[in-house]
This record gives C-alpha cells, sequence and structure tokens, in this order.
C-alpha cells in the first residue's frame, strides 16, 4: 500500500487560477481527518526532509539542542522528538506513514521498572493432607521507558529491563468500516480543506459563495495523491487557506 495514490477531481477556475471545490471519496477525506490526530513532534519530523517552513520547527530544534541541566530530571527528550504513534491509527492513512508504522514495528521496544521485590510466603490454602507453602513476588506497579527514571515509590532508578511484546503483526491496509467516514458517498472539499457531504445543493452553494461569475471558465481536473503530494499538502496547510489551488495549480501567491 506504499505506493497507493489517492484520486481527486477538482473544478477549476481558469480566469482565476484557482480551485473552487474537489470532489473526494472517503479515502481523501480519512486522510484529513487523520492530519489532527498526528502528534506535532511527527508531523515536524515528517516534514523536515520537504523543506518544512513556519515556526514549528524551531521549537523542535530548541528541545534537541536544549542541555539536559535544563530539562526536568524525569524527562526522556528523545521520547518528546519522537512521539509514538499506534499502528493501527496509521492503517487508515498507509500511503502517508506506513513507513514511520513499519519502523515504530522494527525499533524494539524496551520497558523499565525499578530493582524492588519482596517474597512472602503462607500456606497453600489446599484440602490435601500434604500442603505445600505458596510464595509470591511484590514489585513496585511502575515501568517506564527512560531507564533513568525515578520510581514514585522508593525513589530508585527504573533500571530492571523487561521486554515489551508486540501484538500479532497486522497488514497496514483499509479495511472496510474503518477510518472516518462512511465510503458510500463523495464529499465536497474547500480549497481550504473544509469537508462537506456531497449535494447539489452544496455544490451550487459553493460556486455561489466563490463568486464564480464566468461558468464557461470552468474545468475538470484529475489529480493524485501519493507520498510526496500528502508531505507538501500537509505543509501548505500551515501557510495558506488556498491549499488545493497551491498544491496542484503551481500558484505560489495563494
Amino acid at each position: 500500500m506504499g505506493n497507493t495514490k489517492i484520486s481527486l477531481r477538482l473544478l477549476v477556475d481558469r480566469n482565476s487560477n484557482r480551485v473552487v471545490i474537489g470532489e473526494a471519496g472517503k479515502d481523501f477525506v480519512d486522510f484529513l481527518f487523520h492530519l489532527i490526530s498526528i502528534p506535532a513532534g511527527t508531523v515536524v519530523k515528517y516534514l523536515f526532509d520537504h523543506e518544512m517552513v513556519g515556526s514549528l520547527w524551531n521549537i523542535y530544534d530548541s528541545i534537541e539542542a536544549m542541555h539536559e541541566n535544563y530539562m526536568e530530571p524525569n524527562l526522556n527528550k528523545h521520547n518528546v522528538l519522537n512521539p509514538k504513534v499506534s499502528s493501527s491509527s496509521l492503517a487508515d492513512t498507509p500511503f502517508l506513514l506506513a513507513e514511520i508504522a513499519k519502523e515504530e514495528r522494527s525499533v524494539p521496544k524496551v520497558l523499565y521498572r525499578c530493582g524492588y521485590h519482596s517474597y512472602s510466603t503462607k500456606p497453600n490454602s489446599s484440602s490435601t493432607k500434604r500442603r505445600r507453602n505458596h510464595t509470591s513476588i511484590t514489585f513496585h506497579p511502575y515501568v517506564s521507558n527512560d531507564p533513568g527514571a525515578k520510581c514514585p515509590t522508593c525513589g530508585k532508578e527504573m533500571t530492571k529491563q523487561l521486554t515489551y511484546v508486540h501484538s500479532p503483526a497486522k497488514e497496514v491496509e483499509v479495511e472496510s468500516g474503518s477510518g472516518y467516514v462512511k465510503g458510500l458517498m463523495k464529499y465536497v472539499v474547500m480549497d481550504n480543506l473544509q469537508v462537506k457531504p456531497m449535494s447539489a445543493v452544496s455544490a451550487i452553494s459553493v460556486l455561489t459563495a466563490c463568486e464564480v461569475k464566468d461558468l464557461d471558465a470552468l474545468e475538470t481536473l484529475e489529480v493524485f495523491i501519493g507520498q510526496e503530494e500528502a508531505a507538501e499538502l500537509m505543509k501548505a496547510s500551515f501557510i495558506t487557506d488556498r491549499v488545493l489551488t497551491r498544491l496542484f495549480l503551481g500558484n505560489q501567491k495563494a
């Protein structure tokens, strides 16, 4: 699914060189809605190779450059800069973040607890004549992904390594009933990425709101969105409210 491309049909006003509306299916709308749930740190890291603009990168860079003496002692800076995204949520937008999901699963996850433990022994409650003592082990109920974290109970560092066990691997693909919107209808996507269910009334109201006067200047354009286009769309959404125009018509003034 990593090479999957999503189609989007645009209605373009050639007189003003702008996208009036787009007609999209479930796959594109699910992609847009999923962008809201991606941590900002993941967005910055993902867009770094696409000449990210704006100020988010400056925040990321500031955290990366900040000396540990100025950070809270229990803070793991690596985790702040590399927030985890669940594989199950990534499954709804495979062409955008499939590589990140694959990377997440390929890196062994390690958890830590403090070294405290105690033993207690008591008679087994069995009704058999020959009873045996039952021994139980008690640990402090805290784990961390940072071996330098302190146990809230005893204050010792969490250095006892535990190994995280992944759930069975699943194919990253969009299944029926997954995602955000139903797939039995089309949706109107505005130039500013506002989404509405498709209807004759909504299409006419959009044309009126956009003050389209020359209907003969309107033409349809089918475009395709893959990983590169997804990154550019995400980047454009931070700097303009005419995202589709900027991305697909090359209008950098949008």
